[in-house]
Order: C-alpha cells, then structure tokens, then sequence
C-alpha cells in the first residue's frame, strides 16, 4: 500500500536536517512518497499565514508528518497570529495531536557528553507522555490589557477537561506496560486547580484500568531536581502542557544535546502523526552545514514506528544511529567536528 510522509522543513537549520533525512529515507524506504510544504516564517513570507490551508489539508491527508523547525529573529515583529510558532501550535490542533511522546535516551556512546556524571545517565531511557493540544498554550481568555492607572497586565489561562487527562494518560499507562511498567504523573496539586484536577483524573482512571502499572504522583518542581540528582528512576512521564515543556527540555541535556533528542504528538488511531526533533530553529548556525541531523532522523525513525508501521526498518534505522556514534561520529554540539551531511553520510554508511 502506497504511503505519503510530508515534510515540513520550516525555518534555520530545519531544512538542514530535514534533506539528511531525505537521503536516509531513499536509502530505507525508497517505496515512500515524499511531499513537501512550506511552514513557519518561510510560509509567512511566501504565503502571508505560517501555515496554509492547502498544507494543513495534505498534512491531515498524509500517513505522518515530519516538520524540521520553525521560527527566528526575522520574524519577531510579525504578528502575533502570523508568528512562525502561531503555525505549529495551529498545526496541531487540526490533526488533534494530543501525546507528545519525547523520548530521553543516552546513547552508551555519548554517556561522557552529558552534563551529569556518566554514572547518573549511563543506561538512560526515559519517555515523556506531555499533553499538547490543550492547558495553558490554548486557554481562553488570554490577551494583555492597559488598566486604569496605566500598568499592563497580561492574562493567560490554564484549563483542562476530564477527557483531556485522561486521554493522554492512556497514552502513558499503555506505553508504560510495554516498557518498564512504571508512571510518573507531574503537576503542581499543591497550589493549581488544574493540577489538583490533574492528580484526581489520573488517580481515578489508575484504579480503574491500570492497576498493575505502577503509578507515582510528584510535584512538577521537585521532578526537575530529580531529573538532575537520580534520572534512571523514572520510565514514563506524564505531564501537562506546559511542565511537559519545559522539563523534557531539561531531560534532553542529560543525554549530551538538544541535537539528540526526537518527538512524536500522536492522536487517534489511525490519524497521521506529526514528527520533530525538539531543537528548534538554531538561527546562530543556520546555514552554515554544522547542525546536528540525528534527532530529525531519529523522528524518521518514530515516524516509521509509530504512524508508518514499518518497525523492522525504524529497529535498522536505530541500529545504524547507534553504530555511527560507536564508531565516533560527532557532529560538534556532541564533541566532534562533522557537518550536517557527513553525519548523515555516517548513518548511511551503517545502515
């Protein structure tokens, strides 16, 4: 059966990476369709909206979606709702791509690049479960206003529905019974509604259908210290929004670099995916063929596993990824000095 991928290389160092995984995806899956479209500031440019209707139609046609990076400085008087990140937040919300799987994962090879000792990472293999079509990102009312004696003050809105927790904690339960049966859920109960409501969700659907998987409730600041003083702990992490942001980007620098790090935001079975690495734009490197490609290959590799269903070639997509970095291929953010696509080329090589 004929399958599409449609790549969205976006902005900076995106369609850097974005044209390794195009070798690599010729080279594994030569039978793939590949689509592409504009996305972030260059659709902006192009087209005067960060995403067009058009895309955003082939994307909810397509059988996944890998997008590179969006956003930079050149855009940062544009409108608010014409922004580049306007674009990705829009994006996901048409295909109601509610988990984002980011998995945290130390390659043996790149133990010593971590920022912790080798021996709080070594083995490390972490998955977060964050929520991501709904909480603060999207709540209603949120605007900045001028008060009465000249202050601004500006209003964003943290909301969560019952359904919402607990579609996404399925997520995480049934990740969790594949791995090593174990669950974090994160939030803050201590001082947020949302949180309090958060905890008694997951809590109830626990006791219902997940009673054999372990599950442990923490608050989200003392999960920021753990992740630095014992991070082999944990298995998955379940997380709202906002918490689910900003700690798994802490997490990826226990495994040596943002570079590294891959994401999927699924839906409903049988939807398309969409598939990023977590780095961002990188405009301080952009263009200059320096940027690591791994974590755009290996959300090729998630792609393939998790909306394609051809795991046999994301386990040899990984396995090369692992071989590279074994037999010392670094691009310069993980201690080496390769470009954009030699890194590539060594992936190649291995598959």
């Amino acid at each position: 059966m004929s399958q599409t991928l449609l790549l969205l290389p976006g902005d900076g160092i995106g369609p850097e990476v974005i044209g390794e995984v195009r070798r690599v995806a010729a080279a594994l899956t030569p039978d793939l369709t590949l689509d592409e479209r504009d996305f972030g500031g260059i659709s902006y440019d192009r087209h005067g909206a960060p995403i067009t209707e058009e895309a955003i139609a082939t994307a909810l046609a397509s059988d996944a979606v890998l997008m590179g990076a969006v956003g930079g400085p050149k855009w940062a008087g544009a409108p608010r709702d014409k922004r580049p990140e306007m674009g990705l937040l829009g994006l996901r919300k048409a295909m109601d791509v509610y988990a984002n799987l980011r998995p945290a994962l130390c390659f043996d090879a790149l133990a010593d690049a971590s920022s912790l000792k080798r021996e709080l990472v070594a083995g490390l293999d972490i998955m977060f479960v964050r929520e991501l079509t709904g909480g603060v990102y999207f709540g209603q009312p949120r605007f900045i206003e001028t008060l009465p004696d000249g202050q601004r003050r500006g209003i964003d809105t943290q909301v969560y529905t019952t359904s919402e927790i607990e579609r996404v904690s399925r997520v995480a339960f049934e990740l969790a019974r594949g791995r090593r049966n174990k669950v974090h859920s994160l939030e803050k109960s201590n001082v947020m509604e949302t949180g309090l409501l958060w905890r008694e969700v997951v809590t109830d659907l626990h006791r219902r259908d997940y009673a054999d998987v372990q599950l442990e409730h923490m608050l989200a600041d003392n999960a920021a210290m753990q992740l630095v003083r014992q991070p082999t702990q944990f298995d998955v992490l379940l997380t709202d929004n906002l918490f689910g942001d900003v700690l798994s980007d802490e997490a990826a620098q226990l495994t040596g670099s943002l570079g590294m790090l891959p994401s999927a935001a699924l839906g409903a079975a049988g939807k398309p995916g969409l598939y990023e690495p977590i780095h961002g734009s990188a405009p301080d490197i952009a263009g200059q063929g320096v940027a690591n490609p791994l974590a755009a290959i290996l959300s090729f590799e998630m792609a393939l596993r998790w909306s394609l269903g051809r795991a046999a070639e994301a386990d040899r997509l990984f396995a090369a990824v692992e071989a590279a970095l074994a037999a010392g291929a670094r691009t310069r953010d993980i201690g080496g000095a390769l470009s954009t696509a030699e890194m590539g080329e060594a992936v190649l090589r291995a598959l």
